[in-house]
């Protein structure tokens, strides 16, 4: 079940990082042009949201499931940390978590404001900063702190 759970999560990372990017330029667009926000444009906002909320609950099964977290929190007195584990276990999941709570938040208020410039706003500031962390948070094969191929 790991395996299949990893490369369903690996190419959901593909699908959060370009609704985000889209949604972003979207907004960007929407609200530097002031143009109204249109049903696309909510959708893209749901959608959004939706994708990020899947790759979560992807996530956190596969962290039920990996080894590297098992024999993390299993080991943690040792002496040496395993920084890999201490990632994974820690500091991924803690971000995404945040991201994701950045993005729900972002989505549901810029569905309540009333005038478009607004909404547009909302979405632009509030998925900017998800991104942001996300891209922090990824285990980028370039990664001091754990790296892993793009595409597993």
């Amino acid at each position: 079940m790991y395996l299949p759970l990893t490369l369903c999560h690996s190419f959901f990372r593909w699908l959060v990082l370009l609704s985000l990017f889209y949604a972003i330029f979207r907004a960007f667009k929407g609200y530097f042009n002031h143009s109204s926000f249109s049903r696309v444009d909510n959708l893209v906002r749901h959608w959004t949201c939706t994708i990020a909320h899947v790759q979560l609950i992807i996530g956190m099964v596969l962290y039920t499931q990996s080894p590297v977290i098992k024999y993390y929190w299993k080991n943690t007195h040792l002496d040496a940390p395993n920084a890999d584990g201490f990632f994974f276990s820690v500091l991924h999941i803690t971000l995404m978590l945040i991201a994701i709570i950045v993005i729900t938040i972002g989505s549901a208020m810029a569905k309540r404001k009333r005038s478009d410039t607004q909404k547009f706003k909302t979405m632009l500031v509030w998925f900017s900063i998800a991104l942001l962390i996300i891209l922090i948070a990824i285990p980028w094969p370039f990664s001091p702190l754990a790296s892993r191929p793009y595409f597993r």
